[in-house]
Parts: C-alpha cells; structure tokens; sequence
C-alpha cells in the first residue's frame, strides 16, 4: 500500500466533514457584514471547509481548527503567507498534524484579505479585519 493509499480515508473524512449540513460554528454572514465578510465566507466554503468544517473546528489531530487559533489571531501577514505560499509561521512548531496546508497562490490580495478577515472574525475568533494592501507587502513583488 502506497504513502497515498493510507491518507485517503483521513482525507475522504476531512471532506464529509466539510459537507455535513448544520455543524454549530460561525453564523453566516448577513447583508450588514458588508462584501467583504461575504466574499470570504464565499471563499472559506469553497476552499476551506472541507479540512477545517463548517465550524471552522477542523478535525482533531488531522485538521487543526481555526478557533481561537494563535496563528489566525496573530499577524496577518504570517497567515497570509501560509495561507498563499505555504510558509508555516514561524511561531507555529512542525509536526502537529499529519497534513500540509494547500498552498492557495492563485489568490489575489483581495480575496485573500476577504477569506482571512472571514476567518479572523468567526468560529468565535475576535481579530481585526485584514485589508488587501497589507496581503500584498507580505507576499511582495509577483
């Protein structure tokens, strides 16, 4: 049985936990979150929820979660470059999870500064809002 072989069930469960219907986490945004909360709710359905949940929870020991996260609370640019580039912070010790972020570099600052704000003001998470500027000094020139 090949390395691949033996990640698929962990994976295929990752993705039924992202599918599951009414998991308690983050409300959804509503029309006074404004488009950038939307953009990135938007963003983190079709890209995040399935290794992190709905509830932005993860799965233990596989995916971690997002709530109360010190990496999502911290600086944003450190979280923009795992998120975009893959670079873990360094803040955060190798070796907690079995699993590697996805590196998300087709991302334009402006999406990526919707997800990050998404995500750095739900699943109970309290951070300031992330603007496209500062996403773009942190990845630098293209």
């Amino acid at each position: 049985m090949n390395e691949y072989c033996a990640w698929l069930p962990i994976v295929l469960l990752g993705l039924l936990a992202g599918c599951s219907g009414a998991t308690p986490g983050a409300p959804p945004p509503t029309a006074e979150d404004g488009p950038a909360m939307n953009a990135g709710a938007r963003l983190f359905n079709a890209n995040c929820i399935a290794c992190h949940a709905s509830n932005g929870r993860g799965i233990p020991g596989v995916y971690p979660s997002l709530a109360g996260s010190p990496v999502v609370l911290g600086d944003p640019k450190e979280l923009a470059l795992w998120v975009i580039k893959g670079r873990r912070p360094p803040s955060l010790s190798a070796g907690r999870y079995p699993t590697s972020m996805i590196e998300f570099g087709w991302m334009k600052p402006a999406d990526a500064a919707a997800l990050l704000t998404f995500v750095r003001a739900s699943f109970g998470n309290a951070a300031p809002p992330v603007d496209a500027a500062t996403i773009a000094a942190a990845l630098g020139p293209s």
